[in-house]
């Protein structure tokens, strides 16, 4: 972020609430490079922070309310105060749009601190005031909201002076987004937005939590990743992203295993004859994509990188997704397609599903014919013009200034 940038946050601070916030502090929305769905079930992943970011501005007040700004009216949301006494899940939906993922954050938070023996964070006669702003695409698969949640559960327990690790931050984050906003989801958003490194992708098990860096040393390579945007918007809330995980259970429990995490691709045969056959293409997905998530680590962690192998492995998972678990769209169908056929080594669809964004790993060199071939496919079936635009792994949740 930018001094012009920094500037603009704090100004509008200062226009919202006639003060200066205590601090500015950011966290990035996320790409996931391969892994899709297997976060909730105990499986691997391998996502990287992205240097859009949400951004906030905090403020601790001797007023008992939890008032929250944004820079912009975004989805016809400006400014929320919330009576803290009103802020809990049975509550939520009484807080609008995107500032329901700020009040989940706090809550989240909140709760932990009690449960861990700390002062609330809304003691009598004390609140919060917040403003937000975001470049992370609204809709798009790359976790604007996770980046919301982490960018404030950062910036309230630095102020709070609550000592908890990045890796407790992510559960919190998560239990936001569960418990307060109703979506699903893993820890995979959180964990890329919170524990990200500039130039690598995070290895994350997500049965153990453990993680460490993987090299993605794009520049070096003389590659770049696109980002493909679809103007086709998801919401992990609505009932799709539930339908699949609901399946995923079915067939766990169908197998008697404690998650598909612990299916191997060798017991698949098996396994078709057990489960209902749309349980069974959810399993498949699954178990098939945990293994094209190790395959990718082997990769590049090699002396020797194949991009071309790495690309085949981000195509194989979008055909899973797409012919297995049901939660792929036209305009992404097009998009991975049209990026391969104008010479990307491969493409994916990233994030939860049903629309949202793509990605390619492209020659720096083919750039400029794979955003023309994907446009132009586009364009000849009517759909709205894509978004796309070069992203790289970025350093994860950080305080700005102040």
């Amino acid at each position: 972020m930018n001094h012009e940038s920094t500037a603009a946050l704090t100004n509008a601070f200062r226009e919202a609430f006639g003060a200066d916030p205590d601090g500015l502090w950011a966290a990035p929305g996320r790409a996931n490079l391969i892994g899709e769905h297997t976060d909730y079930n105990d499986g691997f992943v391998l996502p990287f922070a992205i240097a859009h970011s949400a951004r906030v501005a905090v403020r601790r007040t001797r007023t008992a309310a939890l008032r929250i700004a944004g820079r912009q009216e975004v989805a016809g949301v400006r400014a929320v105060e919330i009576d803290p006494a009103r802020l809990s899940p049975a509550h939520a939906g009484e807080v609008p749009g995107w500032s329901r993922y700020v009040a989940g954050a706090v809550w989240a938070l909140n709760a932990w601190a009690e449960s861990a023996g700390h002062a609330s964070l809304l003691a009598a006669g004390e609140g919060y005031d917040v403003v937000l702003d975001s470049d992370v695409p609204i809709g798009a698969g790359l976790s604007s909201s996770a980046a919301i949640e982490c960018a404030v559960v950062t910036a309230l327990a630095e102020l709070a002076g609550l000592e908890v690790s990045r890796e407790t931050l992510v559960l919190i984050a998560q239990r936001a987004e569960n418990e307060y906003v109703g979506a699903p989801t893993g820890i995979l958003d959180q964990s890329a937005s919170l524990l990200g490194q500039s130039g690598a992708a995070l290895f994350l098990d997500c049965r153990s939590r453990a993680s460490r860096p993987v090299p993605l040393a794009l520049e070096e390579a003389g590659l770049e990743i696109l980002a493909i945007d679809t103007k086709v918007s998801h919401a992990h809330e609505s009932g799709g992203y539930g339908q699949l995980r609901a399946a995923c259970e079915a067939g766990a429990a169908g197998l008697g295993v404690q998650a598909l995490r612990d299916v191997s691709v060798g017991e698949l045969e098996a396994a078709q004859g057990r489960l209902a056959p749309e349980v069974f293409a959810r399993v498949k997905h699954i178990v098939t994509e945990n293994q094209r998530v190790l395959d990718t680590v082997a990769e590049l962690e090699a002396e020797r990188v194949e991009w071309a192998e790495v690309g085949r492995l981000l195509t194989a998972s979008h055909a899973s997704m797409r012919d297995d678990f049901g939660n792929s769209c036209p305009e992404m169908d097009v998009a991975v397609a049209s990026a391969v056929r104008a010479g990307a080594h491969g493409a994916r669809m990233t994030g939860g599903g049903f629309g949202g964004t793509a990605i390619a790993l492209v020659p720096a060199g083919a750039c400029a014919e794979v955003t023309a071939a994907v446009e132009q496919a586009f364009a000849q079936r009517g759909f709205t013009a894509p978004s796309i635009f070069p992203i790289r792994p970025s350093v994860g949740a950080r305080r700005l200034a102040g």
